[in-house]
């Protein structure tokens, strides 16, 4: 990585100050290191897409692994055994319902002494990337608001008559702080769809650039690839609060925030 070794220890302090938003310049200051180590280990860490919690959550010996000093060693067996679990673990998750922790709890019954479910995810993660490599996106902020519905519903219970009701979830993210509004509202019909986006508006206390919406039936009525024909009272809405729609493209899921 860095022409001189440093310990796990400096790293993880190189990575907590980046964190923290202190320039290279502090940083090399403060730990004794040349700018250009830090440059090295900053670059790889930006690179990885990962946070800085995810990273810091390793042991000295993963860390050491991910920042590529035992590429060359072959993997030991217990890792051998959890990637083997990857291709399956993958095709489940795009079931409705399944989640990361279920499947981790399948792969610790199998075997015992596996990784714990943080270091399941994180290498999970690292194979993702690598079977299936995307481009990194950089939002600016204010830019673009992601909305959408929760595959599933959920349920709520009246005070008065005790009813369990259905409702729809809906979710919207701003792309660059991934501030998060979640709304529960009766139906996707376009009067309950963007009464949750005129919520999410007063929530997030602004307008966004765009909104981006999956293809909704309330949001669009016509899905295209290059010009898809909004709802007429959803384009009305975006007008009046001056803001611009931009449909995730069909069949594009990485067009979208959250699945």
């Amino acid at each position: 990585m860095a022409n001189t070794t440093i310990s796990m220890s400096k790293i993880r302090q190189i990575l907590r100050m980046y964190h923290q938003q202190r320039s290279i310049m502090f940083i090399a200051a403060q730990t004794d290191t040349s700018r250009n180590t830090v440059k090295k280990y900053v670059a790889s860490f930006k690179s990885s897409g990962f946070t800085f919690e995810e990273v810091n959550a390793l042991n000295d010996k993963e860390l050491e692994d991910f920042f590529g000093k035992s590429r060359e060693q072959a993997p030991n067996a217990r890792m051998q055994a959890m990637q083997r679990c990857f291709p399956h673990v993958d095709k489940e998750l795009k079931r409705t319902g399944m989640t990361r922790y279920i499947l981790w709890e399948a792969y610790r019954k199998e075997f015992p002494e596996g990784y714990q479910y943080s270091q399941f995810c994180f290498y999970y993660t690292q194979w993702k990337a690598r079977v299936n490599p995307v481009m990194h996106m950089e939002h600016k902020f204010g830019d673009k608001l992601y909305v959408d519905f929760a595959g599933e519903k959920l349920s709520i219970i009246d005070k008065e008559t005790g009813e369990v009701i259905a409702v729809e979830v809906f979710v919207s993210i701003l792309g660059a702080s991934q501030l998060t509004y979640v709304e529960a509202v009766p139906s996707q019909q376009k009067e309950d769809f963007i009464g949750a986006c005129e919520n999410t508006l007063h929530y997030i206390g602004g307008v966004p650039g765009a909104i981006v919406p999956d293809n909704l039936k309330a949001a669009v009525t016509k899905s295209n690839r290059y010009e898809p024909k909004l709802n007429e009272t959803f384009a009305d809405f975006a007008d009046h609060y001056g803001t611009t729609i931009l449909p995730a493209r069909a069949y594009r899921p990485r067009d979208k925030a959250f699945g």
